[in-house]
């Protein structure tokens, strides 16, 4: 890897083969060296998990001038840990990327992620860090519409970094052009019908999750869901630290001092 160059670590959910990923590589190829360590495999819904019961293997997929490729048998979280501790000869990411995403992570699906762990992970490590979400599930999506502004994106991140705490969790809608961009807040949303149970013919229920979303708000104009639902690309800033501090004191003043 050539110094002179920003160092990029990508990694993602839906595996190293994933189309998402490959696109994101070709996108960003001219502008840094990129480290890429994905899921072996489909990896959705890991959010935050890494692995500690099981040993982990790395295998190295595909290898060029700027750019390494390796696959991990672990959660996305577990690419981003073991790449930073063993993949980048001592260099300092200058960004973590997750993406690009089969599918959008706005609203309560942050929570959920694994394509926002990877994002929150690379936070958690003091280095600016975005998630590219695209809200198409198809394994053969478009996402060249995306180039200009992922390339645009990280541009400015490279060059002006993001707050400390706080990373950029971005979901494009399923179109061939955009209206524009809105920075804006998740939207309250719920799943519901998560559970779809079933009966084996050898005598045992079984289950599959699964599930609907909901928009809690739909006419809420400042939320990520109404941004997507209007053609528009969301970004929402995120932070790890979830203190609600607007509570404490009415919680200290409930619960911090002992009944006698």
């Amino acid at each position: 890897m050539k110094e002179k160059r920003p160092l990029i670590l990508i990694s993602n959910d839906d595996g190293y083969h994933a189309k998402g990923i490959n696109s994101l590589v070709d996108m960003l190829a001219d502008m840094a060296d990129i480290v890429v360590c994905a899921p072996e495999a489909a990896r959705s819904g890991f959010a935050c998990a890494f692995t500690v019961t099981d040993p982990l293997r790395l295998k190295l997929r595909r290898e060029r001038e700027g750019m390494q490729m390796w696959s991990c048998t672990g959660t996305p979280v577990d690419c981003v840990k073991l790449a930073l501790d063993q993949l980048l000869d001592g260099r300092r990411p200058d960004m973590v990327i997750g993406g690009i995403n089969h599918g959008d992570n706005a609203s309560v699906n942050v929570h959920y992620s694994g394509t926002m762990g990877i994002a929150i992970e690379g936070c958690m490590k003091y280095i600016p860090s975005v998630a590219f979400s695209l809200a198409d599930i198809r394994s053969d999506a478009d996402f060249e519409p995306l180039r200009p502004y992922v390339r645009q994106m990280v541009r400015h991140v490279l060059a002006e970094g993001l707050p400390e705490g706080v990373c950029l969790n971005v979901n494009f809608p399923m179109d061939n052009e955009f209206r524009g961009v809105k920075v804006c807040r998740m939207a309250k949303g719920t799943w519901y019908g998560e559970c779809d149970k079933n009966h084996h013919p050898r005598g045992y229920d079984y289950f599959w999750m699964t599930g609907h979303y909901r928009n809690d708000e739909p006419d809420a104009a400042d939320t990520d869901n109404w941004a997507l639902q209007h053609g528009y690309v969301a970004i929402t800033p995120t932070r790890i630290d979830v203190t609600a501090y607007d509570a404490i004191e009415k919680i200290s003043e409930a619960l911090a001092t002992p009944e006698v």
